[in-house]
């Protein structure tokens, strides 16, 4: 509780030094914090930013948990099958360091404007993070654990179910903390771009219209969606890693 406490002093120091430099330059294009709380305020009241994060979330959970998904099933089965590996490698070594923004341009192309270019986007976003920390997870777990488990008669799928998956599963959990503030980032890049709708687009024109405070309002609502989102994943990776210690 007191770490909570002490993390709160410096966004405390800064409301202060905001207020303090609109105060000091009250022409300044920057609305002060009360405005901007005034304004959140209003959003919330009016529905429009309740519906504009609901939409973005459900771009981004729907992503995250498909890419996720099939990186966490291409991964197990590149790290139980040698040769699917070797013959898989080169190709995601090369599609691998592309940022996930990196192809919205094919996207659009490929899928035009709509609700499937953001989801794909978060799908590319996470998939390969979480293919190779799977695959990582799986290489790092002992084989004399594996072999013991043979040894006293589990099948495969039983000493994947119990010996490898547990183990494995902290490297996978590490693989969606680190990709899910990543995936509010893209999606939010892709709503200012190519969607009408969501966050990124209510950022879009509030920028249109000179609209500082809805922009600062829609920012801080990302920020404490990746926070969450991420402290979700930490708390996850905590338990598994308190049961593997165990």
């Amino acid at each position: 509780m007191k770490k909570n406490l002490w993390g709160l002093i410096p966004i405390g120091i800064g409301l202060l030094v905001w207020e303090l430099f609109i105060r000091l330059n009250p022409e300044a294009l920057w609305p002060g914090p009360g405005t901007v709380f005034l304004t959140f305020i209003g959003l919330l009241k009016s529905g429009e930013l309740g519906i504009a994060l609901f939409k973005t979330s459900i771009r981004v959970f729907l992503g995250l948990f498909l890419g996720a998904s099939f990186g966490f099933l291409l991964g197990l089965l590149m790290g139980t099958r040698k040769s699917l590996e070797l013959w898989l490698s080169p190709l995601l070594s090369i599609l691998y360091p592309i940022p996930a923004l990196g192809w919205l341009p094919l996207l659009i192309l490929w899928l035009g404007i709509g609700e499937k270019l953001p989801i794909v986007l978060i799908f590319l976003c996470s998939f390969f993070p979480v293919l190779y920390n799977t695959l990582r997870g799986i290489k790092e777990v002992p084989q004399e654990l594996i072999w013991a488990s043979k040894v006293l008669g589990a099948s495969n799928l039983r000493t994947l179910r119990e010996v490898i998956l547990p183990l494995a599963l902290p490297n996978i959990l590490t693989g969606l903390r680190l990709e899910a503030g990543m995936a509010w980032r893209t999606v939010l890049a892709s709503e200012m771009i190519a969607i009408p709708s969501g966050i990124g687009a209510m950022m879009w024109k509030a920028e249109s219209l000179m609209r500082v405070d809805v922009i600062i309002v829609a920012l801080g609502i990302l920020g404490i969606a990746c926070f969450l989102t991420e402290r979700f994943f930490i708390w996850l990776e905590k338990r598994c890693l308190k049961w593997k210690s165990s």
